[in-house]
């Protein structure tokens, strides 16, 4: 990711416009973005500092570029690269023994004279000979701790130079975050992911139901929390690539800026052409799930219609996601919770989950091979061996 020294954006009527390349106006930055993954490709065993030059080079003729998105490339370039580093210490160990044994020449000329008789290359070979290394492998291994010139092992890359580009666009974003006061994302689908990947962020958060299908989700900002606001800063903006990789959600942040007490906002959608590098969550969390989804299909069963993940219950902040939610055509509703091979650990937090919806009828289908871990199930508990089989499901419903 990028760091706040790399942000660049603009402000106008209250909002906060991110950089952005867009392929109308910089159709041209895909040649650059071609070349500057070529010279990562063939960068191994060059320095940091040789390879951003190379960089500078490339684009220090387009005016439509500040030198922030330059350094910005640069950074997202080093953030896929693995550098050799000095984690030893040999290299301050080496510039304390060079200069100690250069200190009594002092001063070093390049030709000696009645005044200066101390040949800078004379005791360059006299310091090579007590180190026994040559100069020039001294040269390079006399600042090899100092990230400029650190080299280049292995490149990882991009898929390529419309990648490059995509990722730019979206770190930008990522960095106006850093400064968030606050955050609130509005969806109705890919619920059960989007808080996933909020509670693997250690974001704190509060959820609230709108109707309909509709979850409100309040985040504070880092700019609002009073202590670890960068660590919290890097955690809410890691969260946007994961957000981008999901479907039908709006989102609105206040920005915290330079002048004070001054905020201004910044909105996004899932349609606003930002993309993620993460891939999209998977639509069934278990073969379970997608076998039984399968044979449901799409029709209705003895007046039963099934839904995928379309609700969401809470108690407090404690959410639980069913994994179908089945609608009677006399307005009954009720919930099925699949439960395959898991972790004892695991069995106990859901069902002490369940446990907390005892109001909503749940139903509970255990595969023989887990229940046999947990010594107490709850009521509506139906039992299963390899598949489970709609009219055993149907039996259940009805009887609920």
């Amino acid at each position: 990711m990028l760091t706040k020294e790399h942000a660049i954006a603009d402000y106008k009527k209250g909002r906060i416009l991110p950089d952005r390349l867009s392929q109308q106006k910089h159709a041209h930055y895909l040649q650059y973005a071609e070349r500057m993954l070529e010279v990562y490709c063939q960068g191994v065993g060059k320095t940091r500092y040789g390879l951003h030059r190379s960089i500078r080079h490339i684009l220090e003729k387009e005016l439509d570029c500040p030198s922030r998105r330059i350094d910005a490339f640069c950074k997202l370039l080093d953030d896929v690269s693995v550098y050799d580093r000095d984690r030893g210490g040999k290299a301050a160990h080496l510039r304390k023994k060079v200069f100690r044994l250069a200190a009594p020449y002092f001063p070093l000329v390049s030709s000696v004279d009645r005044l200066f008789d101390n040949s800078e290359r004379a005791v360059k070979d006299k310091i090579a000979q007590e180190v026994k290394k040559t100069w020039e492998a001294i040269e390079k291994l006399l600042f090899a701790d100092v990230p400029e010139y650190h080299k280049l092992r292995e490149f990882n890359g991009y898929p390529g130079a419309r990648e490059l580009l995509s990722r730019y666009n979206v770190a930008q974003v990522q960095a106006a975050l850093y400064r968030a006061v606050d955050m609130t994302v509005w969806a109705s689908r890919d619920l059960k992911s989007i808080l996933r990947y909020a509670k693997l962020a250690r974001l704190m958060h509060t959820i609230y139901y709108e109707g309909q299908g509709h979850y409100r989700i309040y985040f504070d900002g880092p700019a609002s929390v009073m202590r670890e606001t960068r660590r919290y800063g890097v955690a809410l903006a890691k969260f946007l690539p994961a957000l981008l990789a999901c479907k039908e959600w709006r989102l609105l942040a206040h920005i915290k800026t330079g002048r004070r007490g001054y905020t201004v906002y910044l909105p996004l959608t899932s349609e606003d052409g930002l993309k993620s590098h993460l891939p999209a969550p998977e639509e069934f969390d278990s073969s379970f799930e997608e076998n039984f989804a399968e044979k449901w299909g799409e029709g209705v069963r003895d007046a039963w219609s099934l839904e995928r993940e379309s609700e969401l219950l809470h108690h407090g902040q404690k959410v639980f996601f069913p994994d179908f939610v089945l609608r009677h055509e006399d307005g009954r509703k009720a919930y099925l919770e699949i439960v395959g091979f898991w972790t004892p650990e695991y069995l106990k937090a859901k069902l002490e989950t369940l446990r907390l919806c005892h109001n909503h009828n749940i139903l509970i289908a255990i595969a023989e091979s887990a229940a046999q871990n947990v010594p107490e199930l709850p009521p509506n508990v139906m039992m299963f061996k390899s598949a489970l089989k709609l009219k055993d499901v149907l039996e259940h419903l009805n009887e609920m």
